[in-house]
C-alpha cells in the first residue's frame, strides 16, 4: 500500500487556491466582493495584460486595522461567519475566507489599508505566501489590493491562461455585473491605461444599466417590481421584439449575489413565450430579494450557483413578474427610419457629381439636367413607360383570378364598438409543476378600436392604416395567427367540423407513434383522429377554422412539433398545436382581399391590445410616426 503523505502548507495551499483563483477574474471578482461587504460607495479596478501581470482593486470601505492584517491571509479567516450555523443565512458576498490567502499563495501580493480610527494606514507584502514587508504607510480610509504576476511559481496553471485581450474581456465582465448588481455604488474600471467604464452610483439601476451596457440595451428595457409570497423582484428586462441571439445579456441577481440559476433562467423565458421567435432570448437585469435562509450559497467555491429551498415559488415570481411587466408596458414596435433628410442626402453627394449630372441655374432652388443627363433621363423614362403599359395589362388580365384566392376568415361575431366589461382572467398553465399558485388577473379590455382609416396594403401582404399622426403597417398573416392562437386558447370546447371525405395520413414510425399517443390530446384541440393502422392514422374532425387546409401535412407538421418539443405537460403540447392550426387556418401573404375585409380586420385587431406578436415572436405590426416621414423629406429639422 503506498504511503500516506502529510502536504505541507505551501503544497495544500496551492491545491486549494486552485479551487478560487482559476484565472485574473477570479481574483477581480474575489477582491470586489470583499470591497462591497466592507461598505464601500466607490470602487476603482485597473488591470494591465489582462490582469495577468497587474490588477489594482481600490476602494473607500471600512479597511482593515493593523491587527487584523495577518489574519486576512491566513486560510479559512473571516469576519462574516462564526459559527456553523450563520451558514444558514448568509447576507455578505464572501464569507469562506479562503480568497485572500488562495491569491497569495499564487501570486504577489501588495495591501494597503487604513480604518477610520487609525491615524496612518499599514502596509503588507507577500509573494507566493511568504511576508516580504509589514510596515506603516500614509493612505486614506479604505483598502487598495494590487495583484501582480498570478500564477507566477506555478508554470503548470499559466499555460492555461488565454490571451490577454480574453482574460481582460472576462475581468471586464464581472466588474459590469457587479456595477449593474450594486447600482448605489460607483464602479471605474481601468483596462491597459485607458478608462472604459463608469458608473454613477446613485442608485439607479437604469441610469447604471446605460453606463456598462449603453443605449442599445437600456432604451429596449421595462421595469419590472413585482412580490410574491414575502420574495420580490426587481429590475429590468427587455421588449420582446429586441430580443437577442443569446443568453449573454440575462443578469440573475439573488440578494445583490450575481448568480446562474436555470430556475430563474426557465421562469423567465417562459414569461416570453409566444411572444419572441424560437432561437432568441430575451435580456433581463434582475435581483431576487429574498429570505437567506431559503437559499444555500454554499455550494461551489466560486459561490455563483445557489441552491433553493423551494424552486416553485421563485419560478412563479420571476414568470408573474416578467410577464405582469412585458404585458402592461410593451408597446408597437416602431420603425426607425435612417438619419437624414432627402436635402441632406442630396448634400452628401461629391461636387463632382453635381456638377457632371446637374446644373444650377440662376435661382439656387432650381435644379435641371445637363444636356447628356437629359438624354438619359428620357430612355429612362420611355422604359418605364413601356413597362407601365405591360403591368397595367397583366393587372387587367389576372384581376378576376386574384378575386378568386382564399380571403379572411374572421370571426366577426366580437362586437368591436362599445364597451367590453371588465373580466376576470384565470392565469394560465405553465410548464413548471402540474400546480401553479391561483393568482386571477383582472383585465379591462379597449372599449373599442381607436379612430383609424384604411390606406391601403403593400405587396398584397402588409396592410396599411392611418391613426393620427401614425402609419400603422400591419403583417396580415402574423396578425390573423395570432388571432386564431388566442381565440383557440380561449375557447373550452373547440368547435369541430366533419369532412366530407376523411383524410388518411400516413407517417413515419415516429411520427406515427407521436400522435397514436396523442388521439384524446388532439380530440382536445378540435381534431377526430383514429389510428388505422401500419404507419396510418385516419383523420375525420379538424377544428372549424380550419377551411380548405391541407390536413395530412398539418397532422405531420404536428406530430414533427410534438417530437421535436418533447414534453409530458399536456398545455405546452396543446399550445404546439395551437401554433400550427393558427397558421395554417391564418391567411396567407399573397391572398387577396377586399377594402371591407381590411376595414373589418384592421377594426378587430386594434380592439384586442393583447396582440402585439405572432405565436413565432414577430411583430404584428409596427409604426413610422408622421414626424419621422417629415424629417426624411426635409419638411421639419
Amino acid at each position: 500500500m503506498p504511503e500516506i503523505n502529510i502536504l505541507p502548507k505551501e503544497v495544500y495551499s496551492l491545491i486549494a487556491a486552485g479551487e478560487v483563483v482559476e484565472r485574473p477574474m477570479s481574483i477581480v471578482k474575489e477582491m470586489i466582493e470583499n470591497s462591497i461587504d466592507a461598505g464601500a460607495k466607490h470602487i476603482t479596478v485597473e488591470i494591465k495584460n489582462g490582469g495577468t501581470t497587474y490588477i489594482r482593486i481600490t476602494d473607500d470601505g471600512c479597511g482593515i486595522s493593523k491587527s487584523n492584517v495577518k489574519k486576512v491571509f491566513i486560510s479559512h479567516a473571516t469576519s462574516k461567519i462564526s459559527t456553523g450555523a450563520d451558514l444558514d443565512s448568509i447576507i455578505t458576498l464572501g464569507f469562506r475566507g479562503e480568497a485572500m490567502a488562495s491569491i497569495a499563495a499564487v501570486a504577489k501580493v501588495e495591501l494597503i489599508t487604513k480604518t477610520e480610527d487609525e491615524e496612518i494606514g499599514t502596509r503588507y507584502e507577500t509573494a507566493a505566501g511568504e511576508e516580504l514587508d509589514f510596515s506603516d504607510a500614509g493612505c486614506p480610509q479604505g483598502t487598495t489590493v494590487v495583484v501582480r504576476d498570478i500564477f507566477f511559481n506555478v508554470p503548470a496553471r499559466m499555460k492555461f491562461l488565454k490571451k490577454d485581450v480574453t482574460e481582460g474581456n472576462a475581468v471586464q465582465g464581472i466588474v459590469e455585473r457587479m456595477a449593474v448588481s450594486n447600482p448605489g455604488i460607483s464602479f471605474r474600471f481601468i483596462r491597459e491605461g485607458r478608462q472604459v467604464m463608469i458608473t454613477s452610483g446613485n442608485g439607479d439601476l437604469k441610469s447604471t444599466v446605460y453606463s456598462v451596457f449603453g443605449a442599445e440595451l437600456s432604451e429596449t428595457l421595462v421595469h419590472v417590481d413585482y412580490a410574491y409570497e414575502g420574495m420580490r423582484v426587481s429590475g429590468y428586462v427587455s421588449r420582446p421584439h429586441q430580443s437577442r441571439k443569446s443568453r449573454a445579456m440575462q443578469f440573475f441577481f439573488i440578494n445583490g449575489r450575481f448568480v446562474k440559476s436555470t430556475t430563474a433562467m426557465a421562469a423567465l423565458e417562459q414569461a416570453y413565450k409566444n411572444l419572441i421567435m424560437a432561437g432568441r432570448f430575451p435580456a433581463c437585469v434582475l435581483n431576487i430579494e429574498m429570505d437567506a435562509k431559503l437559499v444555500d450559497v454554499n455550494v461551489h467555491p466560486a459561490k455563483i450557483e445557489v441552491r433553493f429551498a423551494n424552486e416553485k415559488p421563485v419560478f412563479n415570481l420571476i414568470y408573474y413578474g416578467v410577464k405582469t411587466a412585458v404585458e402592461t408596458q410593451n408597446t408597437v414596435k416602431e420603425a426607425k427610419l435612417p438619419d437624414g433628410s432627402i436635402s441632406e442626402i442630396y448634400q452628401t453627394v461629391s461636387d463632382t457629381a453635381k456638377t457632371d449630372f446637374f446644373v444650377k441655374e440662376e435661382k439656387p432652388a432650381q435644379l435641371k439636367f445637363s444636356s447628356a443627363a437629359q438624354s438619359q433621363w428620357n430612355l429612362a423614362s420611355a422604359k418605364k413607360e413601356i413597362q407601365k403599359t405591360a403591368n397595367d395589362k397583366t393587372l387587367q388580365e389576372t384581376a378576376v383570378s386574384e378575386r378568386k384566392t382564399v380571403s379572411f376568415k374572421l370571426d366577426l361575431q366580437r362586437e368591436t364598438p362599445g364597451r367590453i366589461p371588465a373580466k376576470e382572467k384565470s392565469i394560465p398553465d405553465i410548464p413548471y409543476e402540474e400546480e401553479i399558485a391561483p393568482k386571477p388577473v383582472i383585465v379591462d379590455e379597449k372599449d373599442a378600436a381607436p379612430v383609424f382609416k384604411v390606406v391601403g396594403e403593400a405587396f398584397k401582404t402588409y396592410i396599411i392604416a392611418e391613426i393620427e399622426n401614425e402609419l400603422y403597417y400591419i403583417d396580415k398573416h402574423a396578425a390573423h395567427e395570432r388571432m386564431n392562437y388566442e381565440m383557440l386558447k380561449a375557447q373550452t370546447q373547440i368547435h369541430s367540423q366533419i369532412l366530407l371525405s376523411p383524410t388518411a395520413v400516413r407517417l413515419s414510425a415516429e411520427e406515427y407513434s407521436m400522435i397514436s399517443d396523442n388521439i384524446p390530446l388532439l380530440a382536445k384541440c378540435g381534431f377526430q383522429v383514429e389510428d388505422f393502422g401500419n404507419t396510418t392514422v385516419i383523420v375525420r374532425e379538424t377544428p372549424a377554422m380550419l377551411d380548405g387546409a391541407d390536413i395530412s401535412d398539418l397532422i405531420i407538421e404536428i406530430a414533427d412539433k410534438l417530437i421535436e418539443n418533447k414534453t409530458d405537460i399536456e398545455p405546452d403540447k396543446m399550445d404546439w398545436i395551437f401554433h400550427s392550426t393558427a397558421c395554417r387556418s391564418a391567411v396567407k401573404g399573397g391572398d387577396y382581399t377586399s377594402e371591407k375585409e381590411r376595414e373589418l380586420f384592421v377594426e378587430k385587431l386594434l380592439s384586442m391590445p393583447e396582440i402585439r406578436y405572432c405565436p413565432h415572436g414577430r411583430p404584428v405590426m409596427i409604426k413610422i410616426s408622421r414626424y419621422e416621414l417629415e424629417k426624411q423629406f426635409g419638411r421639419i429639422q
